[in-house]
């Protein structure tokens, strides 16, 4: 007799779980970044020991990685033949292929191969999550759930880093079979998410064209300065402390691990504190934030500095989320997927050209890359200050008349 209201709150308890979007979202953002952090920690040392990779040679790779993210635009043709949940299924799918095979391919071919279908899943899969969790989430709740959202890819992040630490301090260093676990791992959780949660989509039907508006500009220069600046994170931060400093595998994976630890309570809460301080403010102190960091990079005479600049980084790139509810704010309810998918073309134009342009400036003098990275950041910083403190339709940036727009630009 006891035990049927225990059976009943666990059955109403899964029924919730499977019905909330942000879990919908926080389980496949746990999938993804599980299967991107998993590649990031691998990368770096996999392609330097096994390819004898160089600057120039990581510039290249990571130039075909966001080839698919410049190409996101074309999401939008998925979108007129299945419905986005569906497609950001398939992107997992794709993203942990090209993940499973990327160890037993240590060629300079090889890992350009692996890394363009490990990307065209991670880049497909981030337009769908930013499309579907700027439908389903209310304005008002959006900057709390998107940090929740942002917290379970840390967990992942820690995941991965702390299991594959484990694994290598247990004596398994073979590369191809660690991406091969990681990539399978991702396919299981994706298959178990497909059959778990219920169908998600927005109440706003949404425009299945590309759209571009002019009242979206600050918008568009400020995502294109995110992907210059980012990419230069992401492309040299890592390869700094492995060329420079002599960073092993164990090394990276701890220093991501301490990253994706503090970002699993910090996202959250930087979340709900974008909510509190607004778009404006918070993409001021993002940007003032990666200014001193890109100078301390540049710097850096020292592994702990330059480690202790890796986890600050890693930190405030959560504060990104501001740039999102920005254009939540600010945008026609029926224009998130396609401009979600558009951003990341945006995004990405810059980092189709950083990483490669930026190994050859890496080979001359690595300070150099950072210190431009600083200026970059600059300019987003200057650009922030035209975002209105309380941005609308009619009140895009503090040039805008404060009155209803009108239909579409």
């Amino acid at each position: 007799m006891s035990s049927e209201p225990a059976l009943s709150e666990d059955a109403g308890f899964l029924s919730r779980f499977r019905s909330q979007p942000v879990y919908f979202l926080m389980a496949l953002n746990f999938i993804n970044f599980l299967g991107f952090a998993g590649w990031n920690v691998l990368f770096n040392n996999f392609a330097k020991e096994a390819a004898g990779f160089t600057g120039a040679d990581i510039g290249l790779a990571h130039t075909i990685r966001e080839i698919p993210g410049f190409l996101a635009f074309t999401a939008i043709i998925w979108f007129l033949m299945m419905r986005e949940q569906l497609f950001g299924y398939v992107s997992l799918i794709i993203l942990a292929g090209g993940l499973a095979v990327t160890g037993y391919f240590p060629t300079l071919t090889g890992l350009l191969v692996t890394t363009f279908i490990m990307s065209v899943g991670f880049h497909y899969y981030e337009t769908v999550n930013q499309s579907l969790s700027l439908q389903l989430f209310p304005k008002s709740e959006a900057p709390r759930l998107l940090g929740r959202v942002a917290s379970a890819g840390s967990a992942a992040s820690f995941t991965a880093y702390g299991g594959l630490a484990l694994l290598w301090w247990l004596g398994l260093t073979h590369y191809g079979v660690l991406f091969a676990i990681i990539g399978v791992s991702c396919t299981l959780l994706t298959l178990a998410a497909w059959s778990l949660f219920n169908r998600f989509a927005g109440e706003v039907p949404q425009h299945k064209k590309i759209i571009l508006r002019k009242r979206y500009w600050l918008y568009y220069a400020l995502t294109l300065m995110n992907g210059a600046r980012r990419q230069i994170f992401t492309t040299f931060a890592a390869f700094l402390l492995v060329e420079k400093f002599g960073f092993k595998v164990p090394d990276i994976a701890l220093l991501l691990l301490a990253t994706s630890a503090l970002n699993v309570f910090a996202a959250p809460r930087l979340g709900a504190l974008i909510g509190h301080l607004g778009e404006r403010r918070t993409i001021t102190i993002e940007n003032i934030s990666l200014i001193a960091i890109f100078f301390g990079y540049a710097a850096a005479s020292a592994g702990w500095m330059a480690a202790l600049l890796f986890i600050a980084d890693g930190v405030f790139s959560t504060l990104v989320i501001a740039q999102r509810t920005y254009i939540q704010k600010i945008g026609d309810p029926a224009d998130m997927a396609p401009t979600a998918a558009c951003a990341f073309t945006i995004n990405h134009i810059a980092a189709v050209v950083i990483p490669v342009t930026f190994g050859l400036i890496w080979l001359k003098n690595p300070s150099f890359v950072f210190l431009l990275g600083a200026g970059i950041a600059a300019t987003s910083l200057a650009l922030s200050f035209l975002v209105p403190r309380h941005p609308k339709p009619g009140n895009e940036t503090i040039f805008s008349a404060r009155q209803a727009p009108a239909a579409a630009e």
